[in-house]
C-alpha cells in the first residue's frame, strides 16, 4: 500500500532529522519537508479533511489526539481505519515538526480542533499564524493554544490571534521574536477579554 509505504519513509526521514545539517542537507529538508507538506486536493475528497489532515500533521512529525480518546496518534503507520467520520481531531501537537505555511490548507476541513501546540517549529512563521486566524471553522472551535520557541514568530502573527474569538487560554513562551509584551496585552485584554494570556520570554 502506497501510503503505508510512504508512512515509513517519512517515519524513517523524521529519525534521520536529528542529525547534524550541513548546508547542501539544509536544501534537502527544505525540499523534503515542502513534499510533506504538500496539499493533496484529491486525498481529501478521497478519505475526508479529518484523516488528510492527520496524515499530514503525523508525516510531518506532529501527534493528534482524537474526541473521546485520551492517547496521543504519533505513528503515520497506525492511524484508525473506520467510518471517516468517526475520527474528529480534538488536538495537535506540533513540537519538533516540520509543518509549514502551505500545509495550513489541511486545516480548513476541521470543525472539533480545541487545541493547538506548536513548540520549536523550524518552520512556523507570522503568516502561518495569520492563517490559522483566518480559518472560520478554528475561529469557532479553537479554545487553548501554545507557542513555544519558534523563532521566527513576530508580534505581526501573534497580534493576528484576536480573531479566534473563542480563544481562552494563549502561552507565549521563549519567543525572542515578540518586542512590544504590554502592547500585545492591551489589544487582548480589549478584543478577547475571556483571554487568559501567559507570557514566558526570556
Amino acid at each position: 500500500d502506497q501510503m503505508m509505504l510512504f508512512g515509513k519513509i517519512s517515519w524513517q526521514l523524521c529519525g534521520l532529522k536529528k542529525l547534524p545539517w550541513s548546508c547542501d542537507s539544509r536544501y534537502f529538508w527544505g525540499w523534503l519537508n515542502a513534499v510533506f507538506n504538500k496539499v493533496d486536493r484529491e486525498r481529501i475528497k478521497e478519505v475526508g479533511p479529518e484523516r488528510a489532515a492527520s496524515e499530514w500533521l503525523l508525516r510531518c512529525g506532529a501527534m493528534v489526539r482524537y474526541h473521546g480518546q485520551e492517547r496521543w496518534q504519533k505513528d503515520y503507520n497506525n492511524l484508525p481505519t473506520g467510518p471517516l467520520d468517526k475520527y474528529k481531531i480534538q488536538a495537535i501537537d506540533a513540537t519538533d515538526s516540520c509543518i509549514m505555511n502551505i500545509g495550513f490548507d489541511h486545516l480548513e476541513g476541521l470543525q472539533h480542533v480545541e487545541k493547538i501546540r506548536l513548540c520549536k517549529c523550524h518552520y512556523i512563521e507570522d503568516d502561518c499564524l495569520e492563517r490559522i486566524s483566518q480559518l472560520e471553522n478554528l475561529q469557532k472551535s479553537l479554545l487553548e493554544m501554545e507557542i513555544i520557541s519558534c523563532g521566527n514568530v513576530t508580534d505581526k502573527g501573534i497580534i493576528a490571534l484576536q480573531n479566534l474569538r473563542n480563544l481562552r487560554y494563549l502561552l507565549l513562551s521563549d519567543l525572542p521574536g515578540i518586542r512590544e509584551k504590554e502592547n500585545l496585552v492591551k489589544i487582548f485584554k480589549a478584543l478577547l477579554p475571556y483571554l487568559e494570556l501567559k507570557f514566558d520570554l526570556k
